[in-house]
This record gives C-alpha cells, structure tokens and sequence, in this order.
C-alpha cells in the first residue's frame, strides 16, 4: 500500500508536510501518489479505492491547497459522503491540515443539531464535509450557497448509490456551478457511480489500487443452530472468548434489544445505529476501536464506511440478506491480509436461506446445533476442524 515519493517531493505545501510528519505519516501509500500530481494540476479524478487505502489524504491534501477563502455562507470546498461516521473521520483528518494553512474545515450531517450546523456555516468555511440529506436541509433553508464551490469530493461513492443517495447527490449537483474540479473515490464502479462520472468529470483522469478481494479462503467460518431464547447466550459465550467481536443485526431495534441482553450478562457491548444519537455513536466507535469495549452491535447501513483494526470475530446474529452483504460483514476480519472467524446463527426456519447462501458462497459448511454451555464457543482453538473448516463444492 505504500508508494515511493514523499509528500513534498510530489509537491506538498511544506506546511503540511510538516503536520503529516508529526502524525507519523512521512511516506505516500499507492492511491496518494498515483493522484497527488493530477488533482493539484486541478483535473478531475476517479480514484478507485477501498476504505483503509488512505484516500482521505489523497483527496484532502490538493482539496485543501486549492481552496480559496470563503465567505460567510459560501464555501468553496464540499466533500460528500455517505454517513455520519464517515464525516466525522474525514474532518478529524483535515482539521489540523486546514489549521496549517488557515483553512476553516467543518462537517454537518443529520443527527445533529441543526441550529448548530447553521451557527458554524454562518461563521464561515472554507470546506464543507456532509452527507447528502442534511446539505439538502441547509440549502433549502438558505443557510448555505454552493454556487461558489470550486472542488467537489464524492467520497464512498459506491456506498452512496447502494444506500440510495443518487438522486440526492445529482439534486446538489445541480445546485453548483458547472466549473469546479471533481474528485470522485469509490471502491466499485458500477453503473450508477459511471454515471456519475461520465455525467459530471471532464478530462477525467482514472486510477486504480489493486486491493485483493475479501473471499471465504480468508475467514474460518461456523454455522450454528441456536433457538430463539438462547440466542443472546450464544452470543455472549463467544464473545467472551474472543478479542474484539463485531455483531450484526438487521434492525435498529434488534441491536438495542440485543445490547441490552448482553449488558445484562456483563458483557462490556454498545450499538451502533441511525436512531442513536451522533456523540452516542461516536463514543461507541471510540470506545471499541480502543479496546475498551468486547464487541460493536451494528446494522449494516451504520457499519459502512468503518475502518476498524484488529477485529477477530465477526457474528451474523441474523443471516444477511445475501452473500455479497455476508462478504462484506465478514470482511470486518480478515482485514490487512489477516484471518478470524464468521459465525452466523440460524434458527429453524431459516436453514434453507442459509443453505442458499453457502451456494451463492461456495461453501459447505454443515451447521452445528449449540447451546450456550457448549465449551468450544468460549475458546477458538477448542472448535473442531471437521466442524470448523469450510469446503468449496
């Protein structure tokens, strides 16, 4: 993942070399190096790149030194992105880049207060970092003009065409004028995110980071029968026996029910959802991400965008939809060319799913009927290997 060119050698603000070197970060990973020239020449980019590719700098550094000062309502720099974690990662980034050069750097998202977002906007920004809903809000109440941005960051555009944020995005498209540089990042470029491209980029220069896809070979994956009222028991079993778990459940009310019944078993666990409130959220993510926490109970929309290190365990509490989203959920542990084990929990009427699922998957993996004092579920080197290997059909 790392290039060869140092920042300045690629043409930095030696001001944010100097923050850059500070934090540690003195040498350029691939997609930075690959588009640094190109988007501080000011032509649009289309960077393909996973989360963790260090695409936040790639963007950020030229954004930030092609960002004039603005005034009051009208910032000359936007980044979209897909949720509310993801803002708040995005301007932890730039804050100390933008204090470098007096660049005024702020995110507004939904779950937030409003009146709040309008007094900082009023203050003025230079950047702007939202999600696509809440920017709707704050143009449609004259808090803040576009007209005026001069780089436009689509940040996780993949993720904001499967989570439905299309028509938002070309609404505040519409709202800016034609003449900006666009810089577009997306792990995938499918047919919603190229139309996009091929609509809004001129002159468009492409760029790839090969990053190897998340397959089953990486993971160790179980399948458990579990019955309803033992459920959340299984879940703390395994849990206790693991570093860092992330579960994840298919509604917001099912992960704060499940929480709740592991509180109630000791289990050091918080959720993560759209319901919650956006310092509840943050906290959560700071608090697992630091060790503090034994697991994260997530529903799938709230997971994205998360980067999360050291990650062992991974339970589907309800089967995912598919097996593109069982990748996706899974692949919260075997990051970093690393492994750990995927559980999924299958109740009775749910067998046949399951057995789809592995098809879809290539797996064969004979699920195992479990109850919360099975010894093997608190110690990962107790499991069985018949039990535990999965074979491709």
């Amino acid at each position: 993942m790392t290039g060869n060119a140092s920042f300045a050698e690629l043409g930095v603000d030696p001001a944010l070399v100097e923050v850059l070197k500070h934090q540690g970060i003195t040498s350029t990973f691939s997609i930075q190096e690959m588009t640094l020239r190109e988007a501080l020449a000011g032509h649009d980019i289309c960077g393909k790149a996973k989360t963790g590719s260090g695409k936040t700098l790639a963007f950020g550094i030229p954004m930030l030194m092609r960002t004039p000062r603005a005034h009051d309502r009208f910032p000359a720099s936007l980044v979209l992105v897909p949720t509310r974690e993801l803002a708040t990662q995005v301007t932890e980034v730039l804050v100390p880049l933008g204090k470098a050069i007096k660049r005024r750097v702020g995110a507004v998202y939904g779950g937030a207060d409003l009146d709040a977002q309008v007094r900082l906007i009023a203050k003025g920004l230079d950047v702007v970092v939202a999600t696509p809903g809440r920017l709707i809000d704050l143009v449609d109440k004259g808090a803040i003009n576009l007209e005026q941005i001069t780089t436009l960051v689509l940040d996780e555009a993949d993720r904001m065409a499967d989570m439905g944020f299309m028509p938002q995005v070309e609404w505040l498209l519409r709202h800016m004028h034609v003449e900006r540089q666009t810089l577009l990042f997306s792990a995938t470029l499918d047919s919603a995110v190229n139309q996009l491209v091929s609509r809004y980029l001129k002159d468009t220069a492409f760029f790839e980071v090969e990053s190897p896809q998340v397959t089953v070979d990486q993971m160790e994956h179980r399948f458990l029968k579990v019955h309803q009222m033992d459920k959340a028991n299984v879940a703390a079993a395994i849990i206790r026996g693991a570093e860092k778990t992330m579960i994840f459940v298919k509604t917001k009310r099912g992960a704060d029910k499940l929480t709740e019944q592991l509180l109630d078993q000791g289990v050091k666990i918080a959720a993560i959802h759209g319901d919650l409130h956006q310092g509840s959220r943050e906290r959560a993510l700071a608090d697992f991400t630091e060790g503090k926490l034994q697991g994260l109970v997530a529903t799938d929309v709230a997971a994205r965008g998360l980067d999360i290190e050291g990650v062992d365990v991974v339970i589907h509490y309800d089967p995912p939809e598919d097996h593109k989203a069982y990748l996706h959920r899974s692949g919260r542990t075997a990051r970093a060319g690393g492994s750990g084990v995927v559980y999924t929990f299958l109740l009775w009427n749910e067998e046949l799913a399951v057995e789809r699922l592995q098809r879809r998957l290539g797996l064969k993996v004979r699920p195992v009927e479990v109850f919360s004092n099975d010894p093997r579920l608190s110690s990962l080197a107790a499991w069985h290997e018949s039990v535990a290997s999965p074979t491709a059909k």
